[in-house]
């Protein structure tokens, strides 16, 4: 992937995830909810909780590989270092891992 397209739609994608997490944070500040509606927002509370906690793990995911495009090692698996397939990296910008290293990786980290 060219590094120009790859940084553009990785800004994009920070831009999208910061307007998006600032959102769910104003629609639910400190994030915790009182006695009087932990029966009926606690659900609704821990659906919010996990969607911030994706967003920010997906985000730290984003802002590596931009550090990897400003490095020269975008496109460059971390765990084997061979490069990244094209089709990968078009389906997902902030892709860190080969397919094969990416398997094991989340499978170590279960």
């Amino acid at each position: 992937m060219d590094t120009a397209i790859a940084r553009s739609r990785l800004e994009a994608m920070l831009t999208d995830l910061d307007r998006s997490i600032a959102i769910l944070k104003g629609e639910h500040p400190g994030r915790e909810s009182s006695a009087a509606d932990a029966g009926s927002g606690l659900s609704d509370s821990d659906r919010v909780e996990a969607a911030l906690d994706s967003m920010e793990r997906h985000r730290t995911a984003v802002s590596a590989a931009l550090e990897r495009l400003l490095d020269g090692t975008y496109g460059h698996c971390l765990g084997c270092g061979q490069p990244v397939p094209e089709g990968r990296l078009e389906a997902r910008p902030d892709a860190a891992r080969c397919v094969v290293c990416q398997t094991k990786h989340d499978r170590a980290m279960r």
